[in-house]
């Protein structure tokens, strides 16, 4: 179905998508907002090193402060969520659902979406396999794989072997194709997922008359693989949230389906995400979907499905809803893992590449608060207080993925050299470089305390693994300052760089690697 009239909005994907002059400027200004809080801090900080030089270093001592306490409170997040997920894990959650009162759990349809490209047999099968082995019933359970018209013979063939393995395994397996240059649509996943989601509305939900309310819909990416009890447990949550229809579930991605083959740098980078989910999943006020997720069908066909104009649907479809439903939307947190790829490409220094690249498309996320701010500037029924959290919480997320780690690096000495020989004569200049080491070596046991979750969560080091291999993995922490600036800084700068000056970005899909 439609949008009705008074929520056209939504369908907004950048500025360009307005007709009315007045409010493509509007959007275009909210598009410059993100990329110019982080090029002024980055400015700023130069030139009141050298302007004032005294005001900076007050300011980098109680930055340092502020660093120290973020870190010691998410590596108590990051503790917690770790026992949460490992109870998660071993529970028997079909038992569970015989445990709840007045419910038929059999009724609950799991309609899973996997948009793929020019992913190989190897990639596919792996994710396929894992939805084999869940414990949830089979015939209860929709299959999409979602193809791309434009990844040509290669992509059919693929799906036509995943068809002949695992036709039968499920209720339905569909495979549908997603046709090439839909006007106004962004190749990408989220035009291929509402492709593949109303196909299979079309074609199984509605000529079987399955309630919408029964069904939950998850789109993967196609690296995706479920642990067995993964639809158990999201089932037992659905049941028993307080606004099932108006909630998504998100569960832990971990990226160690290839974990060991990938190069040190993208070990740390993917376990660092991981971190950080792992510490969004304790703050579920706070949390927004992101990759792999769940939610009702219901409330997706009342939204008219994914964005298919955006590069970041996975939170795109999270600040759809909470503006379509005026603010009567929420995540879930399942404390549940699902495991994907870390990036691997052919060689090293192509690793390095698509990682930056997977990393910069991840920033544009950005895009996301313009898209709410509009949303709050043409939706009153939206609850200004919990608009301005989100609001608020999506920006001081993108300033630090932008700026933090170069501030870090570089406050510590800029006023030293910057601030002249009358400054760096004073008491507070000598004391300077000493409180700040202090302070960041303190806060090093926010990464001794990753460094153990992730020893914790990381497979057996595979048979190849020499003792000098194993010593190195345990010394790739010594990259992580490199890593937050090189993979995280700065192609978040780039991204909302661009945004800021209208260049906008298509979808990138990163290429998946397996040996």
């Amino acid at each position: 179905m439609k949008l009705p009239a008074n929520k056209k909005y939504l369908y907004v994907g950048k500025a360009s998508d307005l007709k009315n002059a007045k409010e493509r400027a509007l959007y275009r200004l909210f598009e410059f907002f993100p990329g110019f809080l982080a090029w002024t801090t980055l400015i700023g900080m130069a030139f009141l090193s050298w302007l004032r030089p005294a005001w900076t270093a007050y300011f980098i001592i109680i930055f340092c402060s502020y660093w120290l306490l973020r870190t010691i409170h998410f590596s108590v997040h990051l503790v917690a969520a770790y026992k949460k997920m490992k109870v998660n894990l071993n529970i028997d959650w079909i038992k569970e659902l015989e445990k709840l009162p007045a419910t038929k759990w059999r009724d609950v349809w799991h309609l899973i979406v996997l948009p793929m490209y020019k992913e190989d047999l190897k990639v596919v099968k792996s994710s396929f396999e894992s939805l084999a082995k869940s414990d949830y019933p089979k015939d209860r359970m929709i299959v999409v794989l979602a193809l791309e018209e434009r990844a040509g013979e290669q992509a059919k063939e693929v799906a036509d072997k995943i068809f002949k393995k695992y036709g039968k395994e499920f209720f339905r397996l569909l495979v549908t194709v997603h046709p090439a240059d839909i006007q106004g649509e962004i190749a990408g996943k989220g035009s291929n997922e509402t492709w593949a989601g109303k196909k299979a509305k079309q074609e199984i939900i509605d000529p079987l008359k399955i309630p919408y309310g029964n069904i939950i819909v998850s789109c993967f990416d196609i690296d995706t693989q479920v642990y067995p009890k993964y639809f158990s447990c999201l089932a037992y949550h659905f049941l028993t949230s307080s606004k099932p229809f108006r909630s998504s579930f998100q569960p832990i991605p971990l990226y160690m389906n290839n974990y060991w083959e990938a190069p040190f740098f993208s070990r740390v980078v993917a376990s660092s995400n991981v971190f950080w989910q792992m510490m969004q999943q304790q703050r579920p006020e706070k949390i927004v979907t992101y990759s792999s997720h769940s939610m009702s069908f219901e409330a997706l066909a009342e939204m008219d499905f994914w964005q298919t104009n955006v590069v970041s649907e996975d939170a795109g479809i999270f600040w759809k809803a909470f503006i379509f439903y005026d603010g009567d939307y929420k995540v879930v947190p399942l404390h549940y893992p699902l495991s994907m790829d870390s990036c691997v490409a052919e060689t090293f220094w192509k690793t390095a590449k698509n990682q930056y690249k997977q990393q910069r498309r991840w920033a544009w996320g950005s895009e996301g608060i313009p898209y709410l701010l509009f949303g709050m500037v043409k939706n009153k029924k939206l609850p200004f207080r919990k608009g301005f959290t989100y609001l608020f919480l999506a920006t001081e997320g993108f300033w630090a993925w932008a700026t933090n780690a170069l501030l870090i690096l570089c406050l510590g000495w800029l006023p030293l050299i910057l601030g002249g020989h009358e400054f760096q004569s004073t008491v507070l200049a000598y004391n300077l470089p000493v409180v700040t080491r202090n302070l960041m070596t303190l806060a090093l046991v926010g990464l001794f305390t990753g460094v153990a979750i992730n020893d914790l969560l990381s497979k057996q080091y595979p048979v190849y693994y020499t003792a000098k291999k194993k010593v190195f993995t345990f010394l790739q922490w010594i990259f992580f300052p490199l890593a937050l600036i090189f993979f995280g800084a700065l192609p978040a700068i780039d991204a909302q760089t661009r945004l800021m000056f209208g260049k906008y970005m298509g979808f990138w899909v990163t290429p998946k690697s397996r040996r």
